[in-house]
């Protein structure tokens, strides 16, 4: 899965996950860095084939009313270092691997 890191996420995460994701981007590195609305990040995402991973609830009201594709990602109550999200997308690679085969537009990562 190709997975779209919002803005509102660590570049670095892209590099953390690489050997999972490895066909991962940040917004930033395709032109939607900070002013894009998550309407575009949304609209590249399905244009592109990629997965937006994000902690802002937006995508969450954007998923469920338009549904997939893009599918989307998010880390809940993302307030934790970049280390720690990095943990918890890889704890979750099977979780998010099932996801992008099934017909649900969110997923949902706790902190745990």
């Amino acid at each position: 899965m190709k997975l779209l890191f919002d803005e509102n996420l660590s570049r670095k995460l892209v590099e953390l996950l690489r050997d999972l994701f490895p066909e991962s981007v940040h917004v930033a590195k395709v032109g939607l860095s900070s002013g894009a609305s998550d309407r575009q990040i949304w609209e590249y995402a399905k244009q592109n084939a990629f997965a937006i991973i994000t902690a802002d609830t937006d995508f969450v009201v954007l998923a469920k009313a338009l549904g997939p594709p893009p599918k989307v990602i998010v880390l809940e109550n993302c307030d934790y270092p970049t280390t720690t999200a990095a943990q918890i997308i890889r704890a979750n690679a099977i979780r998010i691997a099932a996801f992008a085969r099934d017909e649900e537009p969110l997923l949902i990562l706790p902190r745990r």
